[in-house]
């Protein structure tokens, strides 16, 4: 009867000590993160920064550095709220693709099918301070040119100033249909916001929806990203991290605004969605978006995208010629698909290595050696979490 005890006693010791093993291991694994970022807060070279790592199931780790809010001496916290600028254009490329599911569109619809306010516009071919001379496109602007930024549609109209989200989405794109092409379509790769936002306003067109309810109900809702949002609400607000960029000197940190958007962020009046760059989210939403496409397009057992346009979306679909690797939304080069955002974001799966890495911080630029700390993330993500 003794020796039962003690055998019994041994095994629940075994037990805990092995179940220690793995919370010491967690514990390590963070710590690793943060000791290897922790450096560039300490010489004011980053504010502070939210790192999330995960594979196609589940969350691995979420490590915070530094303050969301130097001035108030607010931390940073897993839930803090960020301006993900052009991380945005991922998920508007996915909402359209799911009306490409549904049959009732093609990447390969000239873009006038549906907006016919671009019927005529003309190409730049030849242009100085004295003339500018235009001719008819070789071929017409198509859906998939929008989504791989080989449209020859500007970054923005003369219309989007001083901000880009003051227009209306379809005052915005009748401003692109009059402004003449940069260069024939699929002939270059150019980096366009007026390209996605007039993918997203196709989706307006062929829906029937406004697109900011279109991206909520359809796919922010269902993979339960209730943080992501064109207008951040009061209690959001309070959770945003604060902006910054070198301090006068170059060294050291100054608080700084979005110049892009327009303030008050919560306010659905005077601003408007902007698909190309508008939105606001957090760390564990977009892990959820990640996961979604990780996974081919199924969550909990529903599909949400088709294979087929999990593919389009994240491998290169810029021509061959073409040296820019940028899928549909998508940048696809160095074995990873992903985004990153003005203000320093980023977010991408590393095929390699088998895991998503989400790196949020709000910097219009680094003092010192700022800008070298995602990387630094990334390198000790990789040896906490990458295959052993």
């Amino acid at each position: 009867m003794l020796q039962r005890i003690w055998m019994t006693v041994l095994v629940m010791i075994s037990v805990m000590l092995y179940l220690d093993g793995f919370v010491n291991a967690d514990q390590t694994d963070d710590q690793q993160i943060r000791d290897a970022v922790q450096p560039f807060v300490d010489r004011q070279e980053l504010a502070g920064a939210v790192m999330l790592v995960s594979n196609d199931e589940e969350v691995l780790s979420v490590t915070v550095v530094g303050e969301a809010n130097r001035e108030e001496n607010r931390k940073m916290d897993a839930n803090a709220v960020f301006w993900i600028a052009s991380q945005s254009k991922p998920m508007t490329a996915v909402s359209l693709m799911m009306l490409v599911d549904e049959g009732k569109i093609s990447v390969s619809d000239p873009i006038d099918k549906y907006l016919p306010e671009f019927r005529g516009q003309m190409v730049v071919v030849e242009q100085d301070e004295n003339h500018r001379l235009l001719v008819k496109p070789n071929q017409p602007v198509t859906i998939a040119n929008l989504l791989s930024h080989t449209s020859g549609l500007p970054f923005r109209s003369n219309l989007e100033v001083p901000t880009l989200d003051r227009l209306p989405l379809a005052d915005r794109v009748r401003s692109y249909a009059m402004t003449p092409l940069d260069f024939q379509p699929g002939s270059e790769y150019r980096y366009s916001n007026a390209g996605i936002n007039t993918a997203a306003r196709i989706v307006e067109v062929v829906s029937g929806d406004p697109f900011h309810e279109f991206i909520t109900k359809r796919l922010f809702e269902p993979l339960g990203m209730t943080e992501t949002t064109f207008w951040p609400n009061e209690q959001q607000l309070e959770r945003l991290a604060v902006s910054y960029r070198p301090a006068e000197g170059g060294t050291g940190l100054q608080a700084t605004t979005v110049d892009q958007l327009q303030y008050p962020l919560s306010d659905r009046l005077e601003r408007c969605a902007m698909p190309a760059g508008g939105l606001f989210s957090t760390a564990d939403d977009l892990s959820k978006f990640y996961r979604m496409l990780v996974n081919r397009g199924r969550v909990g057992g529903k599909q949400y995208l088709s294979v087929e346009s999990v593919d389009a979306l994240t491998t290169k679909q810029t021509p061959r010629e073409i040296a820019n690797q940028y899928g549909f939304g998508f940048s696809t080069g160095g074995n990873r698909f992903g985004h990153g955002g003005a203000y320093s974001t980023n977010s991408y799966y590393d095929r390699e290595h088998e895991l998503i890495f989400i790196w949020l911080v709000q910097h219009a630029g680094f003092p010192g050696k700022g800008g070298d700390s995602q990387e630094a993330f990334r390198k000790a993500a990789i040896l906490a979490f990458g295959p052993r």
